[in-house]
């Protein structure tokens, strides 16, 4: 510890040549074994030695000095920061200086094999850093380095190894990790560069292939010419002996992967049909090879499972080498005979892949079925509207009769042509059929039958992907579709192909493609299968077994809507199965699934009324999360009813069980208060609540005989219950409100507010209910919220309040000052603290302030000025906020409140307060990494400011006259000025001009969005705070738009929707 107190002192002063041994001392504490405190000291001398100014100069010495690797890379990790950020501001002799050194240790590292082994991570550390200096130097001030890095690699073998990771390091900045990095313009001239340059660095690569014996070097180079085959002049490709060489090479084990890599770039590239007979050759001598590598009778499935990393590694690469081929280059095999043959071998290659025991194998080929069959439905589809075929041939002309035909029977030979490779498709999308969203129950690692608690994402995305390429497979053929289905269910029945995993795919892959057939097939298909399950059960022995095979059948006829409805025998007997099922407490079979009673809504009267007669055994054996979803279902089908009297009588009879039981509470409650707080009557409060809710959420307008009936008496609950929270937390202090009692009395609390926000939200908009229901609350509800402790104030009530607003819009004007009064103020306190006490309140009170800018902004323009301050101070509260959607909520207000403002007679006056608030706090959040997600949001309100000012709306001075004496022109020369000021002062290490050239950017792109935006983004480049991160979230919103067009496309396609999920249909007519 001593040492590190003499060192913290001796680095202090870096005038000296710094003390290279003392120094691998700090370093070595730091990644050493001893004490937390001499960790985190030697942490802190480190730090303050990057953050010192001139440390850089010293790393020249350091690196000559100095044995120890951690050291080496301390001080090569502080010039790196000076390259990033510093460098342009260097003295030129310094630049060069450093350049040239870091050069010749890297020639001197590399000329010696023995050094280069030993000294491969320095080296390679060397080699990054050469790099992020050539970024800034290379082409304008270094224009001899290709030449001269080429010069070099001649000269040893060694040397060419590590040229060669240069020039791949150098690709990949350029081509790969470039954006949000670099400027456009700067990516442009790097990339010209490149590209003129490239004829040295590929005869380099030829040379080096023909000539040298050398693994490494072999590698090495096979590796850079990887990175760089995506982007390299197509000459260099198809004009040059590269591709033989490759396919020489590809044969021999060490270099196999690498190869493969290589030739997959190629076959990736598309330019047009050029260098079609290259490809052709290519294809076809590629094939031969492999199947001297791999026959393609090899069971490739057991092969992988057995294989080394590197066989596994080429089976992976091979996958990725026919996905890309075909992407791009299908069509020129369909052409002749000989490469029709080679093409369907690479099919089946292909379909043998997808058997592999790997996710990621199977996703990469998933995707390119998935396009090759929508390619084959789509020509399908289009024939049966001829200009959309024109449109993809490219043809620009009318269409004569008979070329429809040709065109016709053209797609038909391409189908056959594919008919086999499809049909073997189809059986491996059976076998394959991931788990989809609604199936509850899993097998888990001990082969048990149980209810799964998370869902997972990857495979909801790829049973999103296997369903819609099964739904095109079975419109390009329905015949084999249904006879691929009911053969393999007839091996279920036959015992040769019987387990859980084979039945649950298969019924998952018959349940997906519902809405695809037509209607007498589907009905045909289904009768088929629903009667060889239902043998299937009868034979099956094992109440697991009979399980698995229930809740398949369940889920099959789920799937099917419109079967349901033509069937209601059908239907009568499933539901009463299903109530069978519920008495099972075998978690496989007790699935209530709301979707089977929604379905019969059309004849739901009789069915209905016999259902609510035998309620009280229907629910018996369930839990209560079961009753609730089946209070719900029952919900729907009254809804159904059209009879205003019969749907109150069936939601009287409905609600007659709850009802009793509240009533009785609500009874014992008046002879003695004490009841109510008693654990187990707590409990059935909480469970009416939530039966009230289900039903609520079902009913909507419908449900108000019932919320009427209980509203009163519930409010006096809520409010004896905050009063019994807020005493309990008074007494026991904080801990109190983690307290079972405490959380359960919360419980009911949340789920009366729960209960009023969805009958509000889900009532027509009938303002008399407003009316009715809303005064009541204000005291029991709202005040109980300013009085209460802070700990025991429930966020649902500011969500209450913001669906109210919502729903009610202007009428709640004269009622927006009492809910500011009783919300605002405390609700601040609550949150402006820290950034993490009270999440839900946070993002709560967002949304309630936005309902109230929205649709009561003239309730805001009475408030007084401290109040609409505190607004003001909040809303910029929340979008520095780094939870996501609270800063977005935050920005979204704002950009309502601005508009809103603009607009009204106090224009002037409020944006004289805010404005130049406003764009500096916009800039800072803008600059800030943690806030790129606002990035759209932040682009508009900047606008909004820009145009404003412009525009001349304000009339009165921006600036303040009593402390600036300069009188401008106009706010818009003000507001440049102070812009310019405001970022020049952020941004010490951009110079005037930079600054002043970007602020007049803004101001001259200030109309057009997308160019304000780009010049945005070029500026966060620029200043370089934005660079080595994601960039991804500054181009969102050009990715939102490709996701609602997309969703269009489904819908024209029979199927591809699933019937389940369009809310209209479901709806009998």
């Amino acid at each position: 510890m001593a040492s590190l107190v003499m060192a913290a002192e001796k680095f202090r002063d870096l005038s000296q040549a710094i003390d290279v041994p003392l120094l691998d001392a700090t370093v070595a504490a730091f990644y050493g074994t001893g004490s937390k405190e001499e960790r985190v000291a030697a942490d802190r001398i480190l730090q303050d030695l990057q953050n010192n100014p001139d440390m850089w100069l010293q790393v020249v010495h350091i690196l000559q000095n100095t044995k120890n690797l951690n050291t080496k890379f301390f001080a090569l990790q502080v010039l790196e920061g000076v390259i990033k950020y510093r460098w342009n501001a260097l003295p030129v002799e310094q630049r060069d200086g450093m350049k040239n050194y870091i050069s010749e240790v890297i020639v001197q590292l590399s000329s010696n094999e023995a050094s280069f082994r030993m000294e491969r991570l320095y080296v390679n550390k060397l080699n990054v850093t050469l790099v992020q200096i050539l970024k800034h130097e290379w082409p304008a001030r270094w224009r001899s380095f290709i030449p001269d890095l080429v010069a070099a690699a001649k000269t040893s073998e060694t040397i060419c190894e590590n040229c060669m990771v240069i020039l791949k390091l150098l690709s990949e900045e350029v081509f790969d990790f470039s954006r949000g990095e670099m400027t456009q313009q700067k990516i442009k001239e790097l990339k010209q560069s490149l590209n003129s340059e490239f004829q040295l660095i590929h005869e380099l690569c030829l040379y080096v292939l023909s000539a040298s014996q050398r693994t490494e070097l072999i590698r090495a180079t096979l590796s850079t010419l990887h990175a760089f085959l995506s982007w390299i002049p197509l000459g260099y490709i198809f004009e040059s002996p590269l591709l033989e060489t490759l396919l020489k090479f590809f044969p021999m084990p060490s270099y196999r992967n690498l190869t493969l890599q290589c030739l997959t770039e190629v076959a990736a590239l598309n330019f047009g049909d050029f260098y079609n007979i290259q490809y052709v050759k290519m294809y076809n001598f590629f094939m031969v090879q492999l199947q001297a590598i791999l026959p393609l009778t090899t069971n490739i499935p057991e092969a992988y499972a057995n294989g080394s990393s590197e066989e596994q590694a080429f089976i992976q690469n091979l996958a990725l080498f026919f996905t890309s081929f075909y992407k791009s280059h299908i069509q020129v095999l369909e052409s002749t005979q000989e490469n029709i043959t080679a093409l369907l071998m690479g099919l089946e290659y292909l379909i043998n892949i997808c058997y592999v025991d790997d996710t990621e194998v199977f996703k990469v080929c998933l995707d390119y079925w998935n396009s090759l069959v929508l390619e084959l439905f789509e020509a399908r589809h289009n024939l049966d509207n001829p200009a959309v075929a024109v449109n993809m041939m490219g043809l620009q002309m009318p269409l004569l009769h008979g070329m429809v035909d040709g065109l016709g029977s053209q797609i038909l030979q391409r189908r056959q042509l594919y008919a086999t490779p499809m049909s073997k498709l189809r059986m491996l999308m059976i076998c394959r059929m991931a788990k989809p969203e609604e199936v509850l129950i899993v097998e888990d690692e001990n082969g048990n039958i149980v209810r799964e608690t998370m869902k997972d994402n990857d495979v909801l995305v790829q049973y999103k992907i296997m369903r819609e390429t099964l739904i095109y497979l079975s419109h390009l053929d329905h015949e084999d579709t249904e006879k691929q289905m009911l053969k393999k269910l007839s091996k279920q029945l036959s015992g040769e192909d019987w387990n859980w995993n084979n039945l649950n795919t298969l019924c998952w892959a018959i349940g997906s493609i519902s809405g695809s057939m037509m209607e007498e097939q589907e009905n045909r298909f289904l009768v088929m299968v629903i009667r060889d399950l239902l043998n299937l059960c009868e034979i099956t022995k094992g109440k697991d077994n009979k399980a698995v095979i229930a809740s398949n059948i369940m889920y099959v006829v789920g799937q099917y809507p419109r079967f349901l409805r033509a069937h209601w025998k059908f239907l009568k007997t499933v539901v009463n199965k299903l109530f069978e099922f519920m008495h099972e407490t075998h978690p496989g079979v007790q699935k209530c699934k709301r979707k089977f009673v929604i379905v019969q809504v059309g004849e739901s009267e009789p069915f209905v009324s016999e259902l609510l007669a035998g309620l009280p055994t229907t629910v018996a054996d369930l839990e209560p999360h079961q009753i609730h979803t089946f209070y719900e279902s029952v919900g729907h089908m009254i809804q159904a009813e059209s009879d205003p009297q019969k749907r109150d009588e069936y939601l009287q009879r409905l609600m007659d069980l709850p009802n009793q039981k509240w009533a009785e509470i609500i009874g014992q409650a008046r002879q003695s208060v004490d009841f109510l707080k008693d654990q187990d009557v707590i409990r059935t409060v909480l469970n009416i609540m939530q039966t009230n809710t289900s039903v609520a959420s079902a009913l909507g307008t419908y449900f108000l005989s019932q919320i009427s009936l209980i509203f009163l008496d519930m409010l006096n609950v809520y409010r004896m219950y905050s009063e019994l929270i807020s005493s309990s937390i008074a007494e026991g202090g904080p801990y109190a409100s983690k307290t079972s009692y405490v959380k359960l009395l919360r419980s009911v609390k949340r789920e009366t507010l729960k209960l009023i926000e969805t009958f509000l939200d889900k009532a027509e908009d009938q303002t008399q209910i407003g009316k009715q229901f809303v005064p009541p609350m204000m005291d029991p509800v709202l005040g109980d919220y300013a009085r209460n402790l802070p700990d025991a104030r429930e966020s649902e009530v500011l969500s209450l309040f913001a669906t109210i607003i919502n729903k009610y819009k202007a009428a709640m004007i004269e009622d927006v000052p009492r809910i500011f009064e009783a919300v605002f103020q405390c609700t601040l306190e609550m949150i402006t603290k820290n950034f993490e006490d009270y999440p839900e309140h946070r993002l709560k009170f967002f949304s309630l302030l936005r309902a109230i800018a929205t649709h009561c902004f003239p309730a805001l323009i009475r408030l007084s000025s401290e109040q609409l301050k505190l607004v003001m101070d909040s809303i910029i509260w929340a979008f520095r906020h780094t939870e996501r959607n609270i800063a977005e909520t935050g920005l979204n207000l704002l950009v309502e409140m601005l508009k809103n403002f603009q607009a009204s007679e106090f224009c002037n006056q409020f944006y004289r307060s805010y404005f130049l608030t406003i764009e500096q706090e916009i800039f800072a959040v803008l600059t800030d990494t943690f806030h790129k997600p606002g990035f759209k949001l932040h682009v508009l309100v900047l606008q909004h400011l820009f145009c404003l000012v412009e525009s001349g709306a304000l009339t009165e001075p921006l600036w303040d006259a009593a402390t600036i004496s300069y009188s401008y022109p106009n706010n818009a020369m003000f507001v440049r000025e102070y812009t310019i000021k405001l970022l020049g002062t952020s941004f010490p290490n951009m110079t005037a001009s930079e600054v002043t050239q970007f602020v007049n950017g803004l101001f001259e792109s200030r109309n057009d969005l997308s160019a304000f935006k780009n010049h945005i983004r070029d500026f966060l480049v620029q200043s370089k705070e934005f660079s080595a991160q994601d960039n991804k979230d500054l181009y969102a919103e050009e990715a939102a738009a490709q996701r609602e067009r997309e969703r269009q496309r489904m819908l024209s396609i029979p199927g591809l929707i699933a019937p389940n999920e369009i809310q209209d249909e479901m709806l009998d007519s």
